[in-house]
C-alpha cells in the first residue's frame, strides 16, 4: 500500500483506539455523580469501571483472530457500531442497572476493536516503517490512558457526567466513515474457527480475570478462589486445545518468535505498573494534600505531554536502533520514577517532589510502548497477526487488572497500618517489581536487522 494511504488508515484508526483506552479511565471522577444522580452502592459504581474492563479484557483472544477470519476493517467497523451505540445507552441510562448492562455492551465493543488496530498497522506498512507507525499508536494509547482522569475531570464539572459517555458518538461516526474510506479490505484467511477454543478461552480468561479483579474487594471468600481455580484449569485446557485441534485459535508457534514473548511478557509487566500505580497517586494526590479530583488530574500532565511528544520519535528509532537500548531506557525510567514514588510519598513531603517521578513516568512510557509492540509484532507471519494482536493486547490487559488488584490490596492492608500517604507510597512497591522483571525480559530482545 502507498504509503500516504497507510497513514491516513492509521489516523482514521486511532481515533477509536483512544477512545476504547480512554474510557478505561476518564469515568472514574463521576463517581461521587453516579452515587448521587443514580442513587447507586459503592459496589454498584465499582462495577461501572470492573464490567467494562472485564468484558474488554475476556474476548481478547478470540476477537484477535476473527480479524484474520472475516477481515480487520470489517471486525473493527463492527466493534466501533457496538461502542458507539452502546456508548449513546451509557449517556441516556436512567439508572446504575441500565449503565452497568451498557457498560458491558461498550467493552464488548473495545474488545472487538482492539487487536484489529495492531493487525491493520503490521499489514499496511513496510517492516523498516512499523516503528514509526507504532510510535503514533503508542502516543495514542499513553495519551488515552493518561488524560482520561484530566478530561474526565473538565467534562463532568462543566457539562455533567452524561457526556462522558455522548462524546464517544460523534467521534464513533467519525471513525467509522474515516474507517471505511481509507482502510481497504484485508485478506482473509480461509480457516475455520474452532468453536470449542472460543468456548474454553472464554471461560477461561472470565474465571481469570474476574477472580483477580473481584478478590480484594470482596475479601477473598473461598468461592472467589474457586472461580479463580477454574479459570486457570480451562486456560490449561485451552493451552492443550491448541496443540491438538486441526483449526487453532492461537497458534502456539508465535510463541516460539523470541521477541513476540518477551515483548507480550514485558507489557503485562509495564500494564501491572501503569494501571496499579494511577489510584494510589490519585488517592495521594486527593486525600493526602487535599487537591480536586480535577486539579490532581493537572498533576499528570507533564507525564501526559512528554509521553505524547516523544512516543512518536521513539517510534521511528526503533526502526533503525536495536530494541534492547530503547526498551531498557524505557523500563529504567518507569523503574526509578515507581522508586522515587515510594520515597516522596510520605506525610510532609512537599507536592512539588511529585513532578520528578511524574516527569520520569512520562519519559518511561514514551519509551516503552511503541518499540515494544513494534519488536513484538515485527517478524512475526501475516497469517498469525491477528490472533497475536488479541495475545499482545490479553497480556497487557491481564497485566493491568492484576496490577490494580495486587496495588489495591496493598493500599488496603497499609492503610488499616499507617496514615493514608505512607500506605500509598508504600503500596507502589509491586509495580518495582513488576518493572524490574519487565527490564531483564527486555534486554533478551533480539536484533533483527
Amino acid at each position: 500500500m502507498p504509503e500516504r494511504q497507510a497513514w491516513r488508515a492509521l489516523a482514521a484508526l486511532c481515533i477509536g483506539f483512544f477512545m476504547i483506552l480512554l474510557d478505561q479511565t476518564v469515568v472514574a471522577v463521576a463517581t461521587p455523580q453516579f452515587q448521587t444522580e443514580l442513587g447507586a452502592s459503592i459496589n454498584q459504581v465499582v462495577w461501572v469501571t470492573s464490567i467494562y474492563l472485564l468484558m474488554f479484557a475476556v474476548p481478547l483472544l478470540v476477537t484477535g483472530r476473527l480479524g484474520d477470519r472475516f477481515g480487520q476493517r470489517n471486525v473493527y467497523l463492527v466493534g466501533m457500531v457496538i461502542f458507539t451505540l452502546s456508548s449513546l445507552a451509557c449517556g441516556l441510562a436512567s439508572n446504575i442497572v441500565a449503565l452497568i448492562v451498557a457498560r458491558a455492551a461498550q467493552g464488548l465493543g473495545a474488545s472487538i476493536m482492539a487487536p484489529q488496530t495492531m493487525s491493520v498497522i503490521n499489514r499496511v506498512f513496510a517492516r523498516d516503517r512499523r516503528g514509526a507507525a507504532m510510535g503514533i499508536w503508542g502516543a495514542v494509547a499513553g495519551l488515552a490512558t493518561l488524560t482520561g482522569p484530566i478530561l474526565g475531570g473538565i467534562i463532568v464539572d462543566s457539562i455533567g457526567w452524561q457526556w462522558v459517555f455522548f462524546i464517544n458518538v460523534p467521534l464513533g461516526i467519525l471513525s467509522l466513515a474515516m474507517v471505511a474510506v481509507w482502510v481497504p479490505p484485508m485478506p482473509r484467511l480461509a480457516r475455520k474457527i474452532d468453536f470449542a477454543s472460543v468456548i474454553v478461552s472464554i471461560v477461561g480468561m472470565f474465571g481469570l480475570v474476574f477472580a483477580v479483579q473481584e478478590g480484594p474487594d470482596r475479601g477473598w471468600p473461598i468461592w472467589i478462589w474457586g472461580v479463580l481455580a477454574v479459570g486457570c484449569i480451562f486456560i490449561a485446557v485451552f493451552i492443550r486445545l491448541q496443540q491438538t485441534v486441526a483449526a487453532p485459535l492461537i497458534p502456539l508457534e508465535i510463541f516460539r518468535n523470541r521477541n513476540f514473548s518477551i515483548g507480550a511478557f514485558s507489557i503485562a509487566m509495564m500494564g501491572f505498573a501503569v494501571s496499579g500505580t494511577m489510584l494510589p497517586v490519585m488517592i495521594f494526590l486527593q486525600e493526602g494534600h487535599g487537591l480536586s479530583a480535577e486539579r490532581a488530574g493537572f498533576m499528570l500532565v507533564p507525564m501526559a505531554v512528554i509521553s505524547g511528544l516523544l512516543a512518536p520519535f521513539v517510534g521511528r528509532l526503533s526502526d533503525r536502533l536495536d530494541p534492547r537500548i530503547l526498551s531498557m531506557s524505557g523500563f529504567a525510567f518507569m523503574t526509578v520514577a515507581i522508586l522515587l514514588l515510594v520515597v516522596v510519598m510520605r506525610d510532609g513531603i512537599s507536592l512539588w517532589w511529585m513532578l520528578l517521578p511524574i516527569t520520569f513516568m512520562g519519559f518511561g512510557n514514551g519509551l516503552v510502548w511503541s518499540p515494544n509492540s513494534a519488536t513484538a509484532m515485527r517478524d512475526l507471519p501475516m497469517k498469525s497477526v491477528g490472533a497475536a494482536s488479541g495475545v499482545y493486547n490479553s497480556t497487557r490487559q491481564v497485566g493491568s487488572v492484576v496490577g490494580a488488584a495486587v496495588i489495591g490490596a496493598a493500599m488496603q492492608i497499609g492503610a488499616a497500618m499507617t496514615d493514608i500517604a505512607t500506605a500509598m507510597g508504600n503500596a507502589v512497591i509491586p509495580a518495582v517489581i513488576a518493572l524490574g522483571f519487565g527490564l531483564a525480559a527486555v534486554s533478551r530482545f533480539r536484533h533483527e536487522k
